[in-house]
């Protein structure tokens, strides 16, 4: 019998509960009285003043002030090597504010001479924020102010992450509150302006969920100003657009992005070009950073004394991993029975670039925390994931100050240990995959199908019929055709 809802209550979506539909919430709100009744009416009776989106912002504020006190000892005491390791307070905001010229006023990548290792609107962010922290020396108080007001700037872009990811989740807002309270924010989120990205590439998908295609390009377009990584969402798209046979979606978006990214960078480009290469340079040239596969195969070969990986071998074979898993994520997305989620996708394919990349700063596993959310808010998933990478930080921090400040011994890491923290993150986004690859090819097991839902974060391509898919059984059976004629 079809449910019959009050007149007021009619065109209102029944949001889903987190303490009905997930596993460990429900066992969890034992000692508040059991997960919510099945007589009440989320979404369809206002809730007063607590509204989901009030209660995810304060939560959201919460958690921003428990990062804040997290770096509470060089906030008092100032960022010095290697008590900031040891301290695990060290963020990129008060180095590069007294080593980059930014506390004298130097705009990066526009000043002569500018050596400036990020995207230009991270220089745009980190140069304006400079502006307002009054004074011309290098002083721990003008330090400290920077830092104060960048952290406060990140907590805002959390809030927009938090709200963009609410809004995308449709009949499923509180799945953002694993943005709001997640670990990996609180202890990375002030590490670096890498949560800009975060934020306008939450904002991107909100407006691709919602048709808006054009906004959408744009926001991708300035997240990629910040970071390189939001372009991959338009391999997810592209993917769609294939399984559907619609690449009008692809081609706005794509098109809007591009005017968007060249327009913010051209003038940047045209004032110093070889400031604003600088970036560009740098990352082609770097060797294997902290925490990668290639950085962490060389620590156990030295150890070994065997043939440490050269950098253009790691150049070679950092991004021939990737186009591999790339393969491996296309033939995923045109084979599975159905065409799965572009958060789904969108996860696959960043989460692979991490695990490919020559670099993984501890900031990184702020990019996967919204997309999960959105292709699989499992919280027993997510708070193991978040546990392993809580202590992949720590151990960071350990091994940082042993190497670069020779720290005191009692309290650094010794090499073995870095690498199975190196290590067990790695697994740890490994398994998140391979769960996401189940949910595609068994939507029984996808949070979000299993309530007989399409994709309400794919926008045009929600609920589009499948123009193509890959038959892997039936080609094989086709390149045998006289074991099919014999079997016959």
């Amino acid at each position: 019998m079809e449910e019959t809802q009050p007149p007021e209550h009619r065109g209102r979506p029944r949001l889903v509960v987190p303490s009905r539909s997930d596993v460990l919430l429900r066992n969890f709100t034992e000692v508040a009285g059991g997960p919510l009744g099945s007589r009440t009416a989320p979404g369809l009776v206002s809730p007063g003043v607590f509204t989901v989106e009030r209660v995810l912002i304060l939560l959201t504020i919460l958690a921003a002030l428990a990062g804040i006190l997290l770096k509470g000892y060089c906030r008092a005491n100032g960022w010095e090597s290697p008590t900031q390791f040891y301290a695990t307070c060290y963020s990129d905001f008060p180095e590069l504010f007294r080593t980059r010229g930014l506390a004298e006023g130097q705009f990066p990548v526009l000043a002569s001479g500018s050596q400036f290792e990020y995207p230009v609107l991270i220089a745009l962010i980190a140069g304006v924020t400079a502006w307002l922290v009054p004074g011309t020396e290098v002083s721990d108080a003008r330090v400290l102010a920077y830092f104060d007001i960048n952290a406060a700037l990140v907590a805002v872009a959390v809030v927009a992450t938090v709200l963009a990811t609410a809004r995308t989740s449709s009949r499923r807002p509180w799945d953002a509150a694993m943005v709001a309270l997640a670990p990996g924010i609180i202890l990375a989120g002030t590490i670096n302006w890498d949560l800009w990205a975060v934020a306008l590439l939450a904002l991107a998908m909100y407006f691709f969920s919602r048709d808006q295609l054009v906004l959408a390009g744009v926001f991708i377009g300035l997240a990629t100003a910040v970071k390189l990584y939001p372009l991959l969402i338009l391999g997810a798209i592209l993917l769609l657009a294939l399984r559907t046979g619609r690449f009008q979606p692809l081609l706005k978006t794509a098109g809007a992005a591009a005017i968007t990214w060249a327009a913010v960078n051209l003038p940047f480009a045209a004032a110093n070009p070889s400031g604003w290469a600088y970036f560009f340079q740098f990352s082609a040239d770097r060797d294997a950073g902290y925490s990668s596969p290639w950085f962490a195969y060389n620590l156990v070969l030295n150890r070994l004394r065997g043939q440490e990986l050269t950098g253009a071998t790691v150049d070679l074979l950092a991004p021939g991993l990737f186009i591999l898993a790339c393969v491996i994520i296309a033939v995923i997305a045109l084979t599975a029975p159905r065409r799965p989620r572009l958060a789904q996708l969108a996860f696959l394919i960043v989460a692979a670039f991490i695990l490919t990349n020559k670099v993984y700063s501890p900031q990184f596993v702020v990019w996967l925390v919204p997309l999960l959310a959105l292709a699989r808010p499992r919280w027993r998933d997510f708070l193991i994931w978040q546990g392993i990478e809580g202590l992949h930080w720590a151990a960071v921090w350990m091994y940082l100050g042993q190497v670069t400040s020779a720290g005191s011994s009692q309290h650094n890491l010794d090499m073995p240990y870095y690498v199975l923290a190196v290590a067990a993150h790695m697994a740890a986004v490994a398994y998140l995959m391979a769960r996401v690859t189940w949910d595609i090819y068994d939507p029984n097991y996808d949070p979000i199908r299993r309530h007989h839902l399409d994709d309400p974060h794919g926008g045009p391509f929600t609920g589009a019929p499948d123009r193509f898919r890959l038959n892997v059984r039936r080609s094989a059976l086709s390149a045998r055709p006289h074991k099919v004629a014999a079997d016959a």
